[in-house]
């Protein structure tokens, strides 16, 4: 069931790194899931009101959603759905008569079943079991794990999360706790999460955790871990209020209302994951040693540099974590380690040594998360930063954080704006840096 709505370009892809993902002819403007999850049997269930105004004339139209996953009933402005049917990853949905494009819809989906990561080509994304509870690493399309949506970063939304489970276990959710309710054995939480939002970003985490609130610091920054781990992570994370301080200076204002929240899960993770508002950590990088203070500069810059403003395409994902990489260097500079100029170096030699057939700016879906993309973005920005100069390059940060404040930008945005910023052609610094895979 293919819908008839206008395609893009390219044979009706909207991003050829996750060809599967996205879906056309309608635009969301807000998710509202209202949720169950058992712990002990892993099993959701609930219903997803969606909100969105078609854009072309639509009969059919498709979401993204885990084959994991069981829709018993769909509607839509009030009305049953003449069909519905899951298979390849898609919800797909036809209507009893056509909607004109501008048409509102008002989307209610009841489904469930027993969630868990999807197998992609960078290995398990999704929904998480943990030993006491789960999470979400919805990175880069692990949102159809646990509610249908049109799972692409270019299709941004405002967020209503409600979800109810064992009163044993903490929810933490985006956006603000508007609602915590208790009744008998279980905890009804509601988050409410106004600013626009990639689903990859939407995240729930589910554990026996205790919370916190950092000393008293301009932006709320708030934690939830293990009690087991409470010395540890104020030893680890001691320093996260001076990152929001530095950050703010340099990027400009925090962008969300609510505030920062990390969270630290009972088990191990392979590497710490951003969501909107919220950083997750796993045990292994909370041990006493301070270890992850670099990562924990990294998961925070990108509250400004890939949640805020987010790449429209997953081929411009240097614009989140050649940022967020250069982010952790200068937070080193100014806490007394090296500076970025010596790390710079470092790593610039490093790069020297390996592989030189990436394209910054289209690195292909296989290596979008390759280490190479990280460094070669953040030695861009330093390269940057060296023509420009300090005052003018943390001027262009900060117009860049708030130009595309909740919204989505391309490689080509960044460097129209750069311009502004200089009467030199910035033309032989991008062809070196962003359109050649030798390293300068």
């Amino acid at each position: 069931m293919k819908s008839p709505a206008k395609k893009s370009p390219k044979n009706g892809v909207i991003d050829p790194y996750l060809p599967q993902n996205g879906n056309f002819g309608y635009a969301v403007s807000r998710y509202e899931l209202d949720l169950e999850y058992k712990v002990a049997i892993n099993r959701l269930s609930g219903t997803a009101t969606i909100t969105a105004v078609t854009t072309a004339e639509l009969q059919e139209f498709t979401l993204d959603l885990s084959a994991a996953l069981s829709v018993s009933k769909v509607s839509v402005n009030g009305k049953r759905a003449a069909r519905f049917g899951c298979r390849g990853g898609k919800l797909h949905i036809a209507l009893t008569s056509k909607l004109a494009a501008g048409a509102a819809m008002s989307i209610v989906i009841r489904y469930g079943g027993t969630p868990k990561p999807l197998r992609t080509l960078w290995g398990e994304v999704g929904f998480e079991e943990l030993t006491e509870g789960a999470l979400v690493a919805g990175q880069p399309n692990g949102a159809a794990s646990w509610f249908p949506c049109n799972d692409h970063p270019s299709a941004k939304a405002a967020f209503a999360i409600q979800i109810s489970t064992e009163s044993a276990y903490r929810v933490i959710a985006n956006g603000e706790l508007v609602s915590r309710r208790t009744r008998a054995s279980q905890t009804v939480w509601t988050y409410e999460q106004p600013e626009p939002t990639s689903t990859y970003l939407i995240t729930l985490q589910i554990g026996v955790y205790e919370t916190t609130r950092l000393a008293r610091t301009p932006v709320a920054i708030r934690a939830a871990l293990p009690e087991r781990l409470k010395d540890d992570f104020d030893h680890d994370f001691a320093r996260q209020p001076e990152m929001m301080e530095l950050f703010v200076e340099l990027f400009g204002p925090y962008p969300l209302a609510d505030g920062y929240t990390v969270v630290v899960t009972d088990d191990a993770l392979d590497i710490p994951l951003e969501a909107q508002g919220i950083s997750i950590f796993g045990a292994n990088h909370c041990d006493g040693t301070g270890a992850s203070e670099r990562l924990i500069a990294h998961e925070l810059a990108h509250q400004w540099f890939g949640n805020s403003v987010t790449a429209r395409q997953w081929r411009d994902i240097w614009l989140h974590e050649g940022f967020a990489c250069y982010a952790e260097w200068l937070w080193c500079e100014r806490s007394g380690g090296r500076s970025a100029d010596e790390l710079a170096r470092h790593y610039h030699d490093e790069l020297r040594q390996k592989p030189q057939d990436l394209l910054l700016t289209d690195p292909g879906p296989r290596h979008m998360f390759d280490d190479r993309v990280y460094k070669r973005g953040a030695l861009t920005l330093h390269a940057l930063r060296e023509q420009l100069g300090d005052e003018k390059f943390f001027a262009l940060l900060k117009d860049w954080t708030t130009r595309f404040r909740h919204a989505t930008a391309v490689t080509d945005d960044f460097t129209a704006l750069a311009a502004n910023y200089t009467d030199e052609s910035l033309r032989p610094l991008w062809a070196a840096w962003l359109y050649s895979t030798e390293v300068p």
